[in-house]
């Protein structure tokens, strides 16, 4: 089994960056593979509509998006972490979960998730129901931890000073092995993903 954890940061290894290791760590001694990608400092184009992806199962624009894409055709679990601006995640994270879930959503669906907030201060919990929208409109399990899933500090050192908020991440990291063995188990018993049905209504009178 294996987890991507996504660093939505303009720092790889800033605040963000040691609230994902702390999942990870939990992650890789109850035995699950976890690979951190941080998705860079660039600039990184939004969604604009096009349409292509449902004609080539790919995002029209070629760029770590569509990586991520197909690392997720072959993972188990999500974590996406991202600090907060304007008690919002970072416009980077979100530009590559529009794309990822418009392209490519069939390889997260079913899939557990959870989002990783880090804030000086406040935002987080605004930015956590931002990312969690991204599970829940996927048929996706939401993994939940002992609080809120963030950590405090505006330097990675602050950040290894919150010992709650790293026993946080550090639960994250068991509940979603424990979620992970589950469905395995599931699996192995014959227990199938639901076939879920879709209605789309515009609410045009």
């Amino acid at each position: 089994m294996k987890v991507m954890l996504l660093n939505g940061s303009s720092r790889s290894n800033g605040c963000t960056g040691a609230a994902l290791a702390e999942v990870a760590r939990a992650l890789q001694e109850e035995g699950i593979d976890t690979e951190i990608i941080f998705i860079g400092n660039q600039p990184l184009a939004d969604c604009i509509a096009c349409g292509s992806c449902r004609k080539t199962g790919k995002c029209v624009f070629d760029d770590i998006v569509n990586e991520i894409v197909e690392k997720a055709k072959e993972c188990d679990g999500f974590v996406f972490g991202s600090p907060v601006y304007y008690a919002h995640p970072s416009a980077r994270l979100q530009a590559v979960l529009d794309r990822a879930f418009y392209s490519g959503g069939r390889y997260f669906a079913h899939k557990p998730g959870a989002a990783v907030l880090s804030a000086r201060r406040a935002g987080t919990t605004a930015s956590f129901d931002v990312i969690n929208k991204y599970f829940t409109i996927n048929s996706m399990p939401v993994v939940s931890s002992t609080y809120w899933n963030h950590v405090y500090g505006s330097q990675p050192e602050q950040v290894r000073e919150d010992k709650e908020g790293l026993k946080t991440m550090y639960n994250i990291g068991k509940n979603m092995a424990w979620l992970l063995k589950c469905i395995a188990l599931g699996k192995e018993n014959g227990i199938p993903v639901p076939a879920n049905e879709k209605e789309f209504t515009n609410f045009i009178r």
